[in-house]
């Protein structure tokens, strides 16, 4: 039995909050009715237009803004790679003239060791015919002694 009478008092709660959300219902129509505003279709057209309008508006807005940063990054992107481009140039101009330096020592270096090796053949002739001059008088000086040794066994 107990079980009927709390069904029962359920059931009753139930009615009432269906009468109360039925009351507050009606009240919510009777506010809607008091401050709804009605425009024809025209206006409504309108206004629908110029709502749509400004939702695109505000999204080009954005992606201007976005442009905007983007543009900015690639702006100051480029200033780098022409920073680092000149950097490189510099470099480039330097490497060139220590190339230039290197290639003038080394013309010096070589035009200075063809003037040793001249010399050096220039020594070896002078060498050469000293040394043709001494084999001549040493062969003059067996001649001579030959006759000296035959003049005494002669004489």
């Amino acid at each position: 039995m107990e079980e009927k009478g709390k069904g029962k008092e359920r059931w009753k709660a139930s009615l009432v909050n269906l009468s109360e959300m039925g009351a507050n219902l009606d009240s919510l129509q009777k506010l809607i009715m008091k401050k709804a505003v009605y425009v024809d279709e025209e206006t409504f057209a309108k206004t629908s237009l110029s709502s749509e309008q400004a939702r695109i508006i505000k999204a080009l807005e954005q992606r201007i803004e976005t442009l905007e940063r983007e543009l900015d990054a690639a702006i100051t992107a480029a200033a780098h790679a022409r920073a680092e481009k000149r950097q490189a140039e510099v470099a480039q101009r330097a490497s060139e003239l220590r190339a230039h330096e290197i290639t003038r020592e080394l013309e010096n270096t070589t035009n200075v060791f063809k003037l040793h090796t001249e010399e050096l053949r220039a020594k070896q002739e002078e060498i050469s015919r000293k040394d043709d001059e001494i084999r001549v008088l040493e062969s003059i000086i067996k001649t001579l002694a030959g006759k000296k040794d035959s003049s005494t066994a002669n004489g």
